[in-house]
Parts: structure tokens; sequence; C-alpha cells
């Protein structure tokens, strides 16, 4: 007779803490919803959802192990703009829902490097080690395909919890995110949260509804306990327009690179659609452009490129 733990279907959370932070702002400034996600909520959701696609008993369904990672300003570029309060605040919900952080140290005046393949690793390697019979994977990058691929040949099942979705930031831009369509093909359980939030036939409608924190109750003159953590300060955009070059570009994907001309020789993203003149397609290798830096919307506290224009040749 086999034992209870025999029984368990072990389940891994791993968050990609910069697309966990635009979903959770999202939701809480620019969705009828105005609430930011639950961590609480959302593994009851994956435990659920889990044993649903694996059709067992949610009582022999447990998350075991859950780890958020992200790129951290250090308290100098951070003092005076209450986001060490806030980091803390959110370091306090994380920890009494048991979710391990890793913070890899990042500069306001570079670019998040390096914090992807760490996440990869250390999700691997944690698969071997306590052999998570499902993983559940909180990002949207393209950059986690060979993740996935690598946890298949272990026999761990991925879920993919992916959010799509369009707004306008307090500057009247269109900003968006968008899943990798590769980590929604390889993904075992895709399951595209933004439909299933906004679907009105959706049956469990409470499991769906404590997704979100739920407004404080506290008394007047009580402490108000760290439901939530509030946002960052938004990065200073700069109003003055970038000289660079084109570094690389990726015609199936629509995106390219821009090394800038200053002494650090930076590069930045720009997508197809920011491109003014000429056409996308007709930019080249070592063509000179200039441009304007403002926040990727995908990645928290990064720059990418926007209003991208060819410039003639100094």
């Amino acid at each position: 007779m086999s034992s209870e733990n025999d029984k368990l279907t072990r389940i891994g959370v791993f968050y990609d803490g910069g697309y966990f932070q635009a979903v959770s702002d999202y939701y809480r400034y620019h969705h009828h919803r105005g609430a930011r996600i639950s961590v609480k909520g959302l593994h009851e959701f994956a435990t659920n959802r889990v044993a649903v696609e694996e059709s067992i008993d949610a009582r022999y369904c447990r998350v075991i192990d859950a780890h958020y990672f992200r790129g951290r300003f250090t308290a100098h570029e951070t003092a005076g703009k209450n986001r060490l309060e806030q980091e803390r605040l959110f370091d306090d919900v994380l920890m009494r829902e048991g979710v391990v952080t890793h913070y890899l140290p990042r500069s306001l005046k570079k670019e998040e490097k390096g914090i992807d393949v760490w996440f990869a690793l250390e999700a691997y390697e944690l698969a071997v080690y306590k052999r998570f019979d499902v993983l559940v994977l909180v990002a949207c990058d393209g950059d986690y395909l060979p993740l996935i691929r690598k946890l298949h040949t272990l026999h761990t099942r991925v879920m993919l919890l992916a959010w799509d979705f369009e707004y306008q930031d307090r500057n009247g831009k269109d900003r968006w995110t968008k899943t990798a369509q590769s980590l929604i093909n390889e993904a075992t359980y895709p399951v595209m949260m933004h439909e299933l939030i906004d679907s009105r036939a959706e049956k469990d409608k409470a499991i769906v509804d404590r997704l979100f924190v739920k407004p404080s109750t506290v008394a007047p003159g009580a402490v108000k306990p760290a439901l939530e953590p509030e946002p960052e300060a938004p990065e200073a955009q700069v109003p003055d327009r970038v000289r660079g070059t084109i570094h690389s570009l990726d015609s199936e994907r629509y995106f390219g690179i821009i090394r800038c001309e200053d002494a650090d020789l930076r590069t930045f993203l720009f997508l197809a659609t920011e491109v003014r003149a000429p056409l996308f397609e007709d930019l080249k290798f070592g063509d000179p452009v200039s441009f304007v830096l403002v926040p990727n919307p995908q990645k928290s506290g990064e720059m990418m490129a926007a209003e991208v224009s060819r410039v003639a040749r100094s």
C-alpha cells in the first residue's frame, strides 16, 4: 500500500519579481478591481488548478517551496524615495507566505543583469533536489524557455501563470505586457490569468476573488498590517533625446537593440512599434539613431528606448 507521502503532489512556485510587480501594479491602478495580487491567494489558486489539471484531490496538492527573484537598488539609491519601507513591507508579506527571496544588487545607472540566469539555475537545481511534480512559473520572458525544456527532462510539469494587458500610463503613453508565445506553447499547463479573471463565465469565482488583496478594515488608530506593497517611485525619465547606433535587429520578433554613444556603451531594447522614421524594416546595423528613454513595463526599474528615429551620420 502506498504511503501518504507517495500521494502528495509537490508544487514549487517561482516568481519573476519584476514581472509580478508589474502585474500587481496593473490590477491596483489600471484595472476595475483596484486591488493588488495576493501571494496567499495565488498559491491557493495554483494548488487548486494543479489538482484539476492532474485529476487528483486538492488535499494531496501542496506548495512545498516558493522563491521570488528580483534585482534591487542599494539602500543609498533608494533613500528618500519611500522605497526602503515599501520593500520591507513586501518582504514581510513574502515571509508570512514562506516565500524565499533572492535579490541581486543593481544600480540606477545600469541595466539589470544576471537575475534571469540565477532564476533558471536555482529553479532547475531545486527541481532536482526537491523533486517537484509541478513547477508554477510566474513569468513572461521567452528567456525562460530553456528552463521549461530542462524541467521536462526531469518529468516535472510546468504550469505557466500568464497575463497579457494594455493600459495608458500617467503620461498618456500606451503600455503593454505580453507573454512570450514560446512559453505558452512549451508549458504543460498554460493558464491565461487575465482571461480567467475577466471571464464572466468563471464558475469558481470565489478562488478568483481570493487572488486579490482585500481592503483593510483596520480600526481608527490601529497599525495597518502590511497587506500589500505600494508601487515603487517611478524612475526619472530622461526628457532629452539620446544618440546611439543600431546594434542588432530581430525581424522575426520585431525588436532591436541600440548601443548608446556614452562612455559606458549602454544598450537599450526597442520595439518595432516605437520606430518613428524610417520603417523598422528599413533600419540597418550601424545606423545612427536618436531616442528617448522610458521605463520598461515588463521589467521594473529597467529603461528601454522609445520614439526611435534615424538621424544623419556625424
